[in-house]
């Protein structure tokens, strides 16, 4: 049992490095920009079986979408929660089904990403949507880009994401409080669903920097997982929240200044 154990971090990172090596792959291949948003159904095999079947365009877009998304997470926000997935194998260890537990918690925490996944990807498409029929907004895009990075770094001063952090820096405190063992298998799928809800309490202005700067930027993914993972799991990532907020709001300003002196 204590061999299997140790086999946990370096399977976790295992899952977490193929994520990542999956998206620099398809980032630096033929099919890269379809990472960033493009149409789907342009690729020569989706698009064929879009002009084949009624109603594929739809259900293929959300299911490929829906893969992207998930990649990213499995890269991004994973690594995040590790101190919370590590104390939960410890606290089950004893258990026959302590796999199941955290499958479960596992999968919890992917749902409530892929739910957030679904709202960020409607409201991006809305945006567009409007954009598309109001010429004004059309010609001047960037300032949604501008006003999601000011957004963001208004974000990291807010008291809502420091009680957020403050449970997503406890894992051990956060599984007591939300978890008895009762009933082991829903209550180790609502663990998951619940640090979910608080790591996007944490972290939801930055993954919309995401829609500004690109989805399918592996360089900018990178960036902000570490950022997130290091104001969640390290001491010293307390100290980063204010000066990153006091950067992002430099660059929206920055980005307004450059356009006005364009026009």
């Amino acid at each position: 049992m204590l061999a299997r154990s140790r086999l946990f971090a370096p399977l976790f990172v295992a899952l977490t490095s193929s994520a990542w090596l999956a998206l620099w792959v398809w980032d630096a291949g033929p099919y890269a920009r379809y990472l960033r948003h493009a149409s789907w159904a342009e690729l020569p095999l989706v698009g064929t079986i879009c002009r084949e079947v009624p109603g594929a365009s739809l259900t293929i877009a959300a299911l490929l979408h829906s893969a992207a998304w998930l990649l990213m997470i499995a890269a991004m926000m994973l690594p995040s929660a590790f101190p919370l997935f590590d104390t939960f194998r410890r606290m089950t260890v004893a258990r026959e089904n302590r796999r199941t537990l955290m499958a479960l918690v596992i999968v919890g925490y992917a749902t409530t990403w892929a739910l957030f996944g679904v709202v960020a990807h409607g409201f991006d498409a809305a945006l567009h949507l409007v954009a598309d029929k109001v010429p004004s907004l059309l010609v001047n895009g960037w300032l949604i880009g501008t006003a999601i990075v000011a957004l963001a770094g208004l974000y990291q001063f807010s008291s809502l994401k420091h009680r957020c952090l403050d449970k997503c820096r406890s894992p051990l405190m956060f599984i007591a409080e939300h978890w008895r063992g009762k009933s082991a298998r829903r209550e180790s799928f609502v663990l998951g669903i619940s640090h979910g809800a608080f790591c996007i309490g944490c972290c939801w202005a930055l993954m919309l920097l995401m829609f500004a700067v690109g989805t399918g930027s592996v360089g900018w993914m990178l960036a902000l997982g570490a950022v997130m993972s290091a104001e969640k799991n390290f001491r010293w990532g307390r100290s980063i929240g204010k000066p990153l907020g006091v950067a992002l709001l430099a660059w929206s300003a920055w980005i307004v200044v450059q356009h006005a002196r364009i026009v």
